[in-house]
């Protein structure tokens, strides 16, 4: 589906998990991790102050960047756990703004987000406003000839179950003659009926697809036992199976995302030394570790990527 598509799905997320259980929790303690708060916000600070300037990397940037001292990036702020707006309705938290802070300070440099519509991230890129974008964007050849990426992580659809798997479902294919979830009008839906007529062509059951108007909707048939299974992208699913009822209500099924493709931080393409300053701070977290820790206190390691790419997106 399209990044768009996830923006206007995962706003709910947040308020489906309270649905859900009076305190979404969990995490761990310790030099370098992270504690989960009751809104199932992880602390990650100890994590982002071990994060150190490499003066090295830092000597690859732009003069203008290097002299403003920090990182204009735009995002559109309701997607969690991706980016989103802390329980005060300003504060940005997510995995992608801990990636962000993470980068920055790699370079020496601070973050400032701004908040915009999706459709004009791409176009305020170009004109110069930003200096990246980072909103759970699809690296992909067509937004290839208007910016650059940076890769930074893995998504696709994920099939999601009640905790202990009672329907003994394993992949795709063992949805046959199961009832699924899906948000109406997403790629989740399409996936749902492909797989329906492929089951049929195999002389199994058919796959009954129930579609609403929200995650959170879903997530109560789900709990409820009306439906085996929710299929949703990778990133909401395994925040969602990590923080509701204190990660007691649902699990992701294993394997790799379906249909799957990597999110990319976006630069302009007139700007190379940024981008290349970029992927290699990132180069430098994914390789200490720090990056695999933002994206474990998050819930969503299962996207993450083990060599920083460029422009990778198909």
């Amino acid at each position: 589906m399209s990044a768009r598509s996830r923006v206007t799905r995962w706003g709910a997320v947040v308020v489906g998990c309270l649905l859900l259980t009076a305190a979404c929790g969990g995490g761990s303690d310790g030099a370098g991790s992270a504690t989960t708060t009751g809104s199932g916000v992880p602390d990650t600070a100890a994590i982002l102050q071990g994060v150190t300037k490499d003066p090295q990397l830092a000597a690859g940037l732009p003069a203008p960047v290097a002299q403003a001292g920090k990182l204009n990036i735009g995002s559109n702020m309701q997607s969690a756990p991706n980016n989103f707006y802390s329980a005060d309705g300003k504060t940005p938290v997510g995995f992608e703004v801990d990636i962000a802070k993470a980068v920055a300070a790699k370079l020496g440099l601070t973050v400032q987000h701004t908040d915009m519509a999706f459709g004009s991230l791409i176009t305020s890129l170009q004109s110069g406003r930003l200096d990246l974008t980072m909103a759970g964007m699809n690296d992909t050849q067509a937004r290839q000839q208007q910016i650059d990426f940076v890769d930074y992580f893995t998504s696709g659809i994920t099939i999601m179950v009640r905790k202990g798997n009672p329907d003994g479902i394993t992949g795709p294919d063992s949805l046959c003659g199961k009832t699924v979830a899906v948000v109406q009008g997403t790629s989740h839906q399409t996936f749902a009926a492909e797989q329906s007529a492929k089951c049929v062509q195999a002389g199994k059951p058919e796959v009954t697809t129930t579609a609403t108007d929200s995650d959170s909707q879903n997530q109560n048939q789900l709990r409820t036992g009306r439906v085996a299974a929710i299929l949703n992208d990778l990133p909401t699913a395994a925040y969602v199976s990590k923080n509701a009822g204190g990660g007691e209500f649902f699990e992701v099924v294993p394997g790799e995302p379906i249909n799957g493709g990597p999110y990319g931080i976006g630069v302009n393409k007139a700007n190379p030394q940024l981008r290349d300053a970029v992927a290699a701070a990132l180069t430098a977290l994914v390789d200490d570790g720090t990056y695999g820790r933002i994206l474990d206190a998050w819930g969503v390691k299962q996207g993450a990527i083990t060599k920083v790419t460029v422009n990778a997106g198909s």
